[in-house]
Formats: C-alpha cells, structure tokens, sequence
C-alpha cells in the first residue's frame, strides 16, 4: 500500500510539472500575442497618424534649429496661413511655413515685402523675403498646392525656387517640437 501512495505522489508531481510548463508556455504565448499587437497598434499610428521628423539645416532658424525633432498630425484636413509642415521633396524631407494657400497671389517686391492677395505679410518673421529667380511674379498657387517658405528667408530654399508644393507631399501639419539639447 505504501508502495501505492508513493507512486501516486509521483504521478500528481509529474502531472502538476506538466500542466505548470503547459501554463508557462501559454502565458509565454499571451505575451509574446500581447506584444506583436502592441507592435502594430504602435506602427499603425506612428506611420498613420502622427509623424516625428528631424529637421535637417537652418531654414527655420529660429523657430527650429538643425537636429530638432517635431512631431506632425498626418491626418489635418485643411491648412492654414503660418502653419508648419513637413513635406517631402525628391531631395528629401522638409520643414516649412505655408505663406499661401490654394488660388492665392503672391508678391515678393525687390525689397524683401512678401504680399499675398495683395496684403502685405507682417509677422514674427526676422528676416526679409526676397524673390527667387525660378518664379515670376505675382505668382498664382495651383489649386493643389501651398507656397511654402523658411523662416531664415535669405537662407531657406523654399516654394521661391522650386514653386509651390503639392498637397500631395505634405506629410504633416508640426504639433509639437523636441528642441536638441545635447541628443
């Protein structure tokens, strides 16, 4: 009879290391189920719905520096004035500020004054914009695109030498910005 309960003991031992790995690896499982869901829920909206760029020179000195990092909202409808956003170009991608919109005019005097539709653009903008020699002025945007420039206005390669950008490669509207302090 001893003989009996000892080998029972052994069979509930072999039974409950058993169903203890079963569980392991079901719980193993879970996670690694929990973690590939996290994964895409976490691609989803970082290639969706928000952007994070870095910027790349100083065309918009100072509002952003080289090596900043913005973070943009890929799913903005309309655009406005003054808006920055991030577009792609064929040399890559880049931060600017919408000057003008669809069907606006733009004026750009031999003096530096951005006018558009005929206002002149005052603002927060240090620099003097002065005209490009791709484009003749007063220039009407296309219907699909948006005149983008940098705020460093002398510095920036902008819509003023490569005309307006299409809506098409605007990737994002800039919500927010990581300033680079020592990243």
């Amino acid at each position: 009879m001893a003989d009996y309960r000892g080998h029972s003991r052994d069979l509930a031992k072999i039974i409950n290391l058993r169903r203890n790995r079963a569980l392991d690896r079901q719980e193993f499982l879970s996670l690694i189920l929990r973690i590939v869901l996290l994964g895409i829920v976490l691609w989803l909206i970082f290639s969706q719905v928000f952007l994070i760029s870095q910027v790349h020179g100083n065309s918009m000195f100072p509002s952003l520096k080289d090596g900043d990092l913005v973070l943009g909202f890929r799913l903005q409808g309309e655009y406005q004035k003054g808006d920055l956003v991030v577009y792609d170009l064929e040399d890559g991608r880049h931060v600017g500020r919408i000057a003008a919109g669809p069907g606006d005019y733009v004026d750009i005097s031999p003096e530096g004054e951005l006018l558009v539709n005929g206002t002149a653009q005052t603002g927060e903008i240090l620099y003097p914009t002065y005209p490009g020699d791709k484009l003749t002025y007063p220039y009407h945007v296309p219907e699909d695109s948006l005149f983008i420039l940098g705020d460093y206005r002398t510095q920036s390669s902008d819509s003023r030498d490569f005309g307006a950008v299409s809506l098409d490669d605007v990737q994002a509207k800039v919500i927010t910005l990581l300033r680079r302090r020592g990243l």
